[in-house]
């Protein structure tokens, strides 16, 4: 079974902001449409099994989803579809809005994002959020790494801001999206010591010297097994995220690197992500 991760959901205009879709294009160098309908969306996780979904609440640089467009979404195919629900703690009425995404969307797990919000992992605003979402089980997927938006603090990205949170809230699990680059190797130590926490390997592969070196110091340090698979669509496709895990081990080979294992693509595509993540049982929650 593959399980994709990591997938946006949004309509734009009217969740996104002009000036964050022309940065993305200056990101990417290149058209990515960001109003994703759902005939998009299904098509672009049709290989994979299950997918999560969700948007990014982030008022500072212009992510404005409303979790009931996902949830919406996510209710035309439930036994695929997985929805986070985007929370950002510097909104009023954040933490109710984590209640009102589980008990009335039926959302399960949380999107965040300190770096596109502007705010600190210790502010007390966020810990409360944190300490709701290990009380009801939720998941974090957490953009904990850097990004293009110029106003966006790169002094709350550092991977290593989430190990204070893993000691306070042990039983909270969280996914560092994009192996927090370009600070892999601190989110690689980190998911080593705190069982709890995971990296996922989204849009990573067109930066394939990269790529191969946090592939391949995830597994000196043991934790390959932490490494979840996800594309970051609209950002990059599943085709070419499961090509680009497959090319950067054959280009260990070719280049006389220390190689990375012939079955590492496998156990990624195919890992236990759900479970993982508490998510296997919908009744868990």
């Amino acid at each position: 079974m593959i399980i994709d991760c990591h997938t946006h959901f949004w309509r734009y205009p009217g969740e996104l902001t002009e000036e964050l879709a022309r940065e993305t294009y200056i990101m990417r160098q290149q058209e990515v449409d960001l109003d994703i309908t759902p005939e998009m969306h299904a098509s672009a996780v049709a290989k994979a099994d299950r997918a999560i979904v969700f948007g990014l609440r982030a008022p500072l640089t212009g992510f404005l989803t409303v979790n009931d467009t996902v949830a919406e979404y996510i209710r035309t195919d439930p036994k695929k579809l997985i929805g986070f629900a985007a929370i950002c703690p510097t909104e009023d009425h954040a933490l109710e809005e984590v209640d009102r995404a589980v008990q009335k969307l039926g959302l399960r797990g949380l999107k965040m994002s300190p770096i596109y919000g502007g705010w600190d992992p210790l502010d007390p605003r966020a810990l409360k959020i944190f300490a709701r979402a290990e009380e009801l089980g939720l998941p974090i997927m957490l953009h904990q790494g850097t990004t293009y938006p110029r106003k966006a603090p790169l002094k709350y990205a550092n991977p290593v801001l989430l190990e204070d949170i893993a000691l306070r809230y042990p039983d909270l699990k969280m996914i560092i999206a994009h192996i927090g680059h370009p600070w892999e190797a601190e989110a690689i130590v980190l998911i080593r010591k705190q069982p709890n926490v995971f990296a996922d390997i989204s849009a990573l592969f067109y930066r394939p010297w990269q790529y191969y070196n946090s592939l391949r110091l995830a597994v000196e340090y043991g934790v390959a097994d932490k490494l979840l698979f996800g594309t970051d669509y609209p950002i990059t496709t599943f085709d070419e995220s499961v090509k680009g895990l497959h090319d950067v081990v054959k280009l260990s080979q070719e280049m006389r690197l220390p190689p990375l294992p012939e079955d590492l693509p496998a156990q990624i595509l195919h890992r236990d992500t759900l479970g993982l993540l508490g998510l296997d049982d919908p009744a868990s929650l």
